[in-house]
């Protein structure tokens, strides 16, 4: 598989959608690439695949249209994927004999979804440019993809990451954060991605998107007090007090807008509607509040900050050569070496 940018500096061009159809801003980062982020490129597949991105979309949007819940599955598979040694598509594979993958550490087990779409969009990629693209360059075209048709940001996505032929559990259990954790836990973890507060803020916003379950809110609506009344009120009657009862149960992470990609996260945040323990340590008297309240009155800022934190979310430790990377025929398991 050729490189067809291995420069160190890319420009990246993108454009903010503002809920305001006369609003749209176009904007040129110029971003200085580290070494580990050397060999991605914004136009990797323009000649060897290029009818990829007209390829992956139609797919996202069919998916999106008969599942809305799918748009969060698809953006939370980058997250979650990336995390763990970078975005190698290693959460992607299925357990096998004396293999264990990623999808059923806690953090992942019934929270991981969209893997079927992701195999369907691999499926007909495969049909126009076989042996081209990775499945981990395919997460992250879906994640863009599927911001951009849900009202969000549209940018250019980086390219030229190769699959991972393992899996590391034991990361994915301790870096990835939990609905529980506490603000300087999500600092921390998120550092260790080499992803700063703002990042950290920026990103969480993608839960503008998505639902939770009762196991994962039930001690915040039924023991915090930074938490809106009659929003705990509202959560109370959905989810049940009694542990084991009713844990499956879900509830939009944002209800006032659960299918559109905007700043709506951010200003429950504001009156203290997040259902999450996580979220609401973002605005909860810490170091971070200040952002929180920028992106709950401005828009603007936050699809603006989202955009760079994703582009650098993208770009931890990519695998972009051999012998440890491949690009999968399917998405669940490794090529066979013979």
């Amino acid at each position: 598989m050729s490189k067809e940018d291995v420069s160190g500096r890319y420009a990246y061009k993108w454009l903010i959608c503002d809920s305001t159809p006369l609003m749209a801003i176009f904007m040129t980062l110029a971003l200085v690439a580290s070494t580990d982020s050397a060999g991605l490129s914004t136009a990797f597949y323009s000649s060897s695949c290029p009818k990829l991105f007209s390829t992956v979309k139609p797919i996202v949007q069919s998916a999106i249209n008969k599942n809305p819940r799918m748009g969060a599955c698809l953006l939370r598979l980058f997250f979650h994927d990336c995390f763990v040694n970078g975005c190698d598509a290693s959460l992607l594979l299925d357990d096998a004999p004396n293999f264990i993958g990623e999808k059923n550490v806690p953090p992942n087990k019934n929270s991981a979804c969209g893997f079927e779409v992701i195999d369907q969009i691999k499926s007909a990629v495969e049909r126009v440019c076989p042996g081209r693209v990775s499945c981990a360059d395919i997460v992250a075209i879906a994640a863009r993809d599927t911001v951009g048709i849900l009202g969000g940001p549209k940018w250019e996505v980086q390219l030229g990451r190769l699959d991972a032929r393992a899996t590391n559990p034991i990361i994915a259990n301790i870096s990835i954060p939990t609905s529980k954790a506490s603000l300087n836990e999500l600092i921390l973890r998120f550092s260790g991605a080499a992803l700063n507060q703002r990042d950290l803020v920026a990103l969480s916003g993608a839960h503008t998107l998505g639902q939770a379950q009762c196991y994962n809110f039930r001690k915040r609506i039924y023991n915090e007090d930074n938490i809106n009344n009659d929003f705990a009120e509202q959560g109370r009657a959905k989810c049940p007090k009694t542990p084991g009862s009713g844990d499956a149960i879900l509830a939009s992470i944002d209800a006032e807008t659960p299918t559109v990609f905007d700043n709506s996260y951010y200003k429950n945040l504001v009156q203290k509607k997040g259902p999450l323990h996580s979220d609401q340590q973002l605005f909860s008297g810490g170091q971070t509040d200040s952002l929180v309240k920028t992106y709950s009155e401005s828009q603007e800022s936050f699809f603006m900050d989202f955009v760079i934190a994703m582009l650098k979310m993208g770009s931890i430790n990519p695998l972009i050569g051999p012998p440890f990377g491949e690009v999968r025929v399917i998405c669940r398991r490794i090529n066979p070496l013979f």
